[in-house]
């Protein structure tokens, strides 16, 4: 399984006023700077807690349909599923019907069942593509609050250390900001 991402969030989860607030920040000189560190904050934040925060389209290539009909997803949470089609050995695409896939609701992570007839891919490779939209929702309102906080604190730490931190934090989040992060990490036994 291939996750692909089509369209990125339409905005941050933490806007760069609140940043600037948040460092008492009064200047323009380095927006870019601190919007280019929000992005990459809530990329890792992200990525450490295996959510998605702000909605984004994604898609997810198979190559056969899985054993059993259930697509376990490795993104979350997912709000819709917009799209899928099967390739045949040759020629377009083949639409599969919107009633062949179903959402298996409340399961984390998320889990797509083959609820209905679905073609039979015809290439051996990416054969399958499922197009969602997955996070937490459109605004920043929707994003659970210890998450906006952990990609504001991350952003403003590598604000104030540049250069000094940003190594060390992509291997392992400061413990300060992990907290935030664990309620919503999904725990293996």
């Amino acid at each position: 399984m291939t996750p692909i991402a089509l369209t990125p969030p339409a905005i941050e989860p933490v806007s760069l006023s609140e940043a600037k607030d948040f460092l008492r920040i009064i200047v323009d000189d380095e927006d870019e700077l601190l919007g280019t560190l929000i992005t990459a904050a809530r990329l890792m934040i992200e990525a450490a807690s295996g959510r998605l925060l702000i909605e984004q389209g994604w898609r997810i290539v198979l190559d056969v349909w899985p054993q059993g009909g259930e697509i376990r997803l490795p993104l979350s949470p997912l709000r819709s599923l917009t799209a899928a089609r099967v390739h045949p050995a040759a020629g377009a695409a083949e639409i599969v019907a919107s009633a062949s896939l179903a959402l298996a609701e409340g399961s984390d992570p998320p889990l797509i069942k083959v609820a209905g007839p679905v073609p039979a891919p015809g290439r051996a490779y990416a054969a399958i593509e499922i197009d969602l939209v997955a996070g937490f929702g459109a605004t920043r309102d929707a994003v659970p609050a210890p998450l906006r906080q952990a990609v504001l604190r991350l952003a403003c730490r590598w604000f104030e250390h540049r250069g000094d931190v940003v190594s060390r934090d992509a291997v392992r989040l400061p413990a300060e900001i992990a907290a935030f992060v664990a309620p919503f990490r999904r725990v293996r036994l």
